[in-house]
């Protein structure tokens, strides 16, 4: 039987499982995002809950690149039976400079039981009581942003009555 320490027969040990686990992924901020929400759209399907937000606006702002989420775009937001919320973004941003990027992210959002009463009410869910990942891409053919296209981004958020806050970071 085969292990991460152990080699499958016929292929050579890769130096990669003799090296230490990491506890974290080194990661440097890309952004801070925040989006404005259309009052939401619930429907119920025989696969669960679904739940359209369209886009009203939003702006952007990191180190290397900032403007804003142009209206339009929206989210796709499937509820699962066992509470998870899965994202699913698509929207356009435009640079400070006028250039046009495409936006898609998935993710996993989970609330506390009491989260969408909450949300409701016009209560804001904080960091430590939700679960919000975002996993962004984009999509340009800019130079000037084409980087953009061939990283690894990640985030964590924070959920308010028509509005959502992520901050993001790429991995190194």
């Amino acid at each position: 039987m085969t292990n991460a320490k152990t080699p499958a027969a016929g292929h050579p040990a890769t130096p990669l499982f003799d090296r230490p686990l990491i506890n974290a992924l080194p990661v440097e901020h890309l952004c801070d995002l925040s989006i404005d929400l259309e009052l939401g759209q619930v429907i119920a399907t025989p696969l669960g809950t679904r739940l359209t937000f369209v886009v009203k606006g939003g702006r952007f702002e990191g180190p290397r690149f900032r403007g804003e989420m142009l209206p339009g775009g929206g989210d796709w937001v499937s509820l699962g039976a066992d509470g998870t919320s899965r994202m699913d973004v698509r929207a356009t941003l435009r640079t400070h400079d006028g250039v046009l990027i495409h936006y898609e992210s998935h993710g996993i959002l989970k609330f506390p039981a009491d989260g969408r009463q909450r949300l409701a009410k016009g209560e804001r869910l904080s960091f430590d009581e939700s679960y919000v990942r975002p996993t962004p891409r984009f999509e340009t053919s800019d130079e000037r942003y084409a980087w953009l296209c061939g990283i690894v981004t990640v985030g964590y958020g924070e959920y308010g009555p028509g509005r959502i806050d992520h901050r993001m970071f790429r991995i190194l």
